[in-house]
């Protein structure tokens, strides 16, 4: 009688189970216009979050039922207050979550402003306008601080220029 052999998922132990990968946060780099350039807004989590005392981008989870560019809007008015003018797509950030045991690819947006107060929420307690350079310096996460360099290329000329098409999303 021959042995009958179990395909590889039927014999994984209970306890095992494969990564899934899902476009779950987005990441939104706050600008506004400056003479010499784009200001980038950094924002400082509180002692009472993960990672107390980083300096991040705007960042934040998709709701179910929600659309990446929708919950980069929402991210935005609920950490900063700030409105946006022009919202555009910029890149996608993986990393390992690792609560989950998954990959999550974080949509990442430049999200264009106009000079305003800053109105923190909860789990941010400072912020601040920064240049290229310090903002480089500042953010805790290289995947930031590359992005930066992107955002730096797409709209040296205060849009995505010719990308304009493909970059800007729908208001």
């Amino acid at each position: 009688m021959a042995r009958r052999v179990s395909p590889p998922a039927a014999r994984r132990s209970a306890t095992t189970r494969e990564a899934v990968v899902r476009a779950g946060v987005v990441d939104v780099f706050v600008v506004r216009d400056a003479r010499r350039g784009w200001q980038h807004l950094a924002l400082r989590r509180g002692r009472e979050t993960r990672c107390p005392g980083t300096w991040e981008t705007v960042h934040g989870r998709i709701e179910r039922g929600e659309s990446p560019p929708d919950a980069a809007r929402r991210e935005v008015r609920e950490e900063t207050g700030l409105a946006i003018e022009r919202l555009y797509a910029l890149t996608v950030n993986p990393f390992f979550m690792q609560s989950t045991g998954n990959v999550e690819l974080a949509v990442a947006f430049v999200a264009v402003v106009s000079p305003g107060s800053v109105t923190l929420g909860d789990e941010h307690d400072s912020a601040a306008w920064l240049s290229h350079t310090a903002a480089k310096k500042r953010y805790h996460w290289p995947r930031e601080r590359e992005s930066l360099a992107h955002i730096a290329i797409l709209f040296r000329g205060g849009n995505a220029g010719r990308a304009e098409d493909v970059l800007l999303m729908a208001p």
